[in-house]
């Protein structure tokens, strides 16, 4: 299988402007991202693909591989389905642009799980990671994801999934964490599929895939993500990379 990680990358986020190009211990945080997604020796190739002609030179001035969308996207899944049209490849791992510490044993555990799928059962895999505290469940930015008892989602919510009615049973929630792992062809279904009305009722793009009837594995990790999202979460990020250094 030929393994590609896509690292999609916009100027213009909403809560956090020109967050990529914020300064990380004397590289970009989109150039930590990228050198970090090669280190893990996972990849054939890892590409940037952006909307941003500043992204775009910065990666090209330290030698990596960036793509320059053509269009204008609503998600992440349509901006990698653009840039992987006409590539021959079997796996697209969409790796965020704003998490420079990425957890390589999570990402190998998505690639496994396509090694093991003799079946072909697998359309897209995903992680959740278990959430304890109730106003983590209840903060509708988390994301739920609920599953079959194989571990495929049945479902994504903003709201509180699986409603907790018989208080004599236990409950776990999970959130979805948003790094995907895709075949190809679901990739391209998605991308050539209108957006459908679950999704945009919820703004969930995780939602057009069920809809459409794909199958997508969730993996359980334990490891929370570590995304920049606001200038604080950019202060984190530096104390977090001087410790590691």
């Amino acid at each position: 299988m030929k393994i590609i990680a896509m690292i999609p990358a916009r100027y213009n986020a909403s809560r956090f402007p020109g967050k990529l190009l914020k300064d990380l211990g004397g590289k970009s945080v989109i150039v930590r991202t990228y050198e970090s997604a090669l280190q893990t020796n996972l990849f054939d190739e890892v590409y940037v693909v952006t909307d941003s002609d500043v992204i775009f030179k910065e990666i090209e001035k330290v030698g990596g591989k960036v793509i320059m969308s053509k269009k204008e996207h609503d998600c992440g899944s349509d901006r990698i389905a653009e840039a992987v049209e006409h590539m021959d490849v079997d796996i697209v791992i969409n790796v965020q642009g704003d998490e420079p510490f990425i957890d390589k044993l999570s990402l190998e555990k998505l690639i496994e799980a396509f090694k093991l799928d003799a079946k072909r059962e697998i359309d897209l895999a995903s992680l959740k990671v278990q959430m304890k505290a109730k106003e983590e469940i209840e903060n509708p930015n988390n994301v739920k994801v609920i599953t079959d008892v194989n571990d495929f989602a049945i479902y994504f919510s903003r709201s509180v999934i699986p409603y907790h009615r018989d208080q004599s049973l236990s409950a776990t929630y999970f959130k979805h964490k948003g790094v995907y792992a895709f075949r190809k062809e679901a990739l391209m279904d998605f991308y050539n599929t209108p957006m459908t009305p679950l999704e945009a009722v919820e703004k969930i793009e995780a939602i057009r895939y069920l809809e459409v009837g794909k199958k997508i594995k969730m993996i359980e990790t334990t490891v929370e993500s570590i995304g920049i999202d606001t200038p604080e979460d950019l202060e984190k990020a530096l104390k977090l990379f001087e410790d590691d250094v």
